[in-house]
């Protein structure tokens, strides 16, 4: 087995994570990526054909040892004619043995790293694609494709070199054999052949879409399996427990009626493959007899014929089936590049430079912007943020906040105008050196469900674990940390649930503080704490914004009243400006605002003192 201790690698630019381009359909995708392994696949072919010749060759070998015996040697005579064709025929079946593993050994070395490549190549091509397509889309959907995708290829390609290339050769090449002997054998064998594989090749591609709608019925029941399974403990609170099994049952007995109907038409393609290979071997045993009988052919023609019937029928026995395989594998490729191979929506210029920021001054200049053109949100908005500026950003929902960060954070293009950083356009420097310079700590933290330790890595990967324990300290996290089972090791659960919501918090402050960026960014990050949680938040929130400019999105006015200037959206528009005090001096919409929440806030107070 050491002849197989090879590792087919990819070029490096394939396990890139800045994957800009991959062909868009489906035949080009499965070509980009045998091309890279394009070596190995050729000797797998190669092998595979070898393989093949010499399993054609043993009927033939087979019928010339009848032929020696039939002519009555006696057994001295025997031992001395048969010696070399009996060591020929073994020496054949050893050659198909040695070549079809060695086939195989090639693939099993090729396939995982294939299968690596793939989704290598495509996930760092789905991490280009804009806020908006990942944001339309469901992650598990889109990581479902990603996986489809890398298989499909494999069993495309596996199913191309180890079923349907083998099956042509073989066919070809006993035609071929039988040729040679009778005109008649090969013409009812070539004929039988041509028409049985388009009648698989029909049935196999009517049958392709009950098969889809069985698979389509299948994930749905499961999917409600899994969603039923997250909200049990609202089933059980609601006492809907009759009610979820007979609405499951609804969704099963659909599966049901799909896998019938696939079922029972792939038992028809059954009962088909069957009757044909009846009526090849009836038929090649006749003719064969025939022939002999008329002297037309030999015994050893006779053997190596009907050899040859029962051989190419086993070829064909799965033949449907594999052509099913092959349209399913073939429309996993066409699904996946149809939903994950778009253009990308915001990209990087070619010539665009990293960006170095050194005092971290934002400006919007005569910005127009809409998520959806005919409907703008921002038209000629003109606005400065200089350096080391503190700002809170409130409105109504809808009035723009949210959008100016992703403006800023080049989620979106905007439409017209600029948004500039030290006096550079975000368009002109790469995505990746942007968003270093930028801090973000969102409402939802987006915790990874690794553990705790990696979650606050991930805002500098090569912080020390010095700076990594004075980060969790600063963000008042230790205590919390050091009181869990596993420490810094625990795992946080998806999207962070195993955690509290200001435990959370107190995370995401950790990473940012780890990561140090000049601009700093909260997007209502403590607007689904209580009282007590924000404030303690708040206090370190206040520590970390030192020396940083700052943009704070914020529904409570409690969380921007003490920033340096406040800027109040409505409808797209910058409608007031100032600090806390002077907002309120001059009893507009800010006021009002503060007012309103005012009330609340004391009625609040009142209510945590009791």
């Amino acid at each position: 087995m050491s002849v197989f201790r090879f590792n087919p690698r990819p070029p490096s630019t394939l396990l890139d994570w800045n994957i800009r381009s991959l062909p868009d359909t489906p035949l080009q995708f499965v070509l980009f990526f045998v091309r890279h392994y394009q070596p190995w696949y050729l000797a797998i072919l190669l092998l595979q054909i070898a393989a093949v010749i010499c399993t054609i060759l043993v009927p033939w070998g087979l019928g010339q040892i009848t032929r020696l015996v039939s002519e009555g040697l006696s057994a001295e005579q025997a031992l001395v004619v048969l010696q070399w064709p009996v060591l020929v025929f073994a020496g054949v079946v050893l050659l198909e043995v040695l070549f079809t593993r060695g086939a195989t050994g090639v693939h099993i070395r090729v396939l995982p790293q294939q299968r690596r490549t793939v989704t290598h190549a495509v996930f760092a091509y789905l991490q280009q694609h804009s806020h908006r397509f990942v944001s339309s889309e469901f992650a598990g959907a889109l990581a479902h494709r990603v996986s489809e995708v890398a298989l499909g290829v494999n069993q495309t390609l596996s199913i191309l070199l180890f079923d349907l290339i083998p099956l042509v050769v073989t066919l070809s090449l006993a035609t071929l054999l039988l040729w040679t002997a009778s005109s008649l054998l090969a013409a009812f064998m070539f004929g039988w052949s041509v028409l049985f594989i388009l009648v698989c090749y029909h049935l196999a591609k009517r049958s392709h879409p009950l098969a889809q709608q069985y698979s389509s019925a299948r994930s749905t029941s499961t999917g409600k399996v899994v969603d039923a399974v997250t909200n049990l403990t609202n089933i059980r609170l609601f006492a809907r427990h009759s009610y979820e099994h007979g609405y499951l049952g609804d969704f099963l007995e659909r599966e049901v009626g799909a896998a019938y109907r696939s079922f029972g038409y792939m038992e028809k393609i059954r009962w088909f493959q069957s009757l044909s290979g009846m009526s090849l071997k009836i038929g090649v045993m006749l003719l064969s007899l025939y022939l002999w009988r008329s002297g037309q052919i030999s015994i050893a023609t006779f053997v190596m014929s009907t050899s040859l019937s029962l051989l190419i029928i086993n070829d064909v026995a799965s033949l449907s089936r594999r052509f099913l395989e092959f349209f399913e594998a073939t429309g996993n490729i066409a699904n996946g590049v149809r939903t994950l191979i778009r253009p990308h929506e915001v990209v990087d210029k070619p010539s665009a430079g990293k960006l170095e920021v050194s005092q971290g001054r934002v400006e919007f200049r005569n910005v127009t912007f809409g998520y959806a053109p005919d409907k703008p949100i921002f038209e000629q908005l003109d606005l400065v943020i200089p350096a080391g500026q503190r700002v809170g950003l409130v409105g109504s929902s809808g009035s723009g906040k949210s959008t100016l960060l992703n403006l800023l954070l080049r989620l979106y293009d905007v439409n017209g105008g600029q948004v500039l950083i030290d006096g550079t356009d975000v368009r002109e420097v790469t995505q990746h050196s942007l968003h270093q310079q930028i801090g973000l700590i969102p409402q939802e933290p987006g915790l990874f469900h690794r553990s705790i330790r990696e979650n606050i890595h991930y805002g500098r990967l090569d912080a020390s674990q010095e700076e990594l324990a004075a980060a969790i300290h600063r963000a008042g996290a230790s205590a919390f940390i050091e009181s869990m089972d596993k420490g810094y090791d625990s795992l946080v659960g998806e999207r962070g649930v195993k955690l509290s919501g200001g435990q959370r918090q107190r995370i995401a402050i950790a990473r940012v503080l780890l990561k140090n960026a000049p601009i700093l960014v909260m997007d209502e990050a403590t607007s689904s704490l209580d009282s007590i949680t924000e404030r303690f938040i708040q206090d370190k929130l206040d520590e970390i914004m030192e020396g940083k400019t700052v943009i704070v999105v914020a529904h409570r006015l409690s969380t921007v009243a003490h920033l340096d200037r406040i800027l109040v959206f409505d409808k797209g528009r910058v409608v007031e400006d100032g600090s806390h005090q002077e907002l309120l001096k001059k009893r507009g919409y800010y006021h009002r605002l503060w007012s309103r929440q005012s009330d609340g806030m004391f009625n609040e107070e009142a209510a945590e003192a009791v």
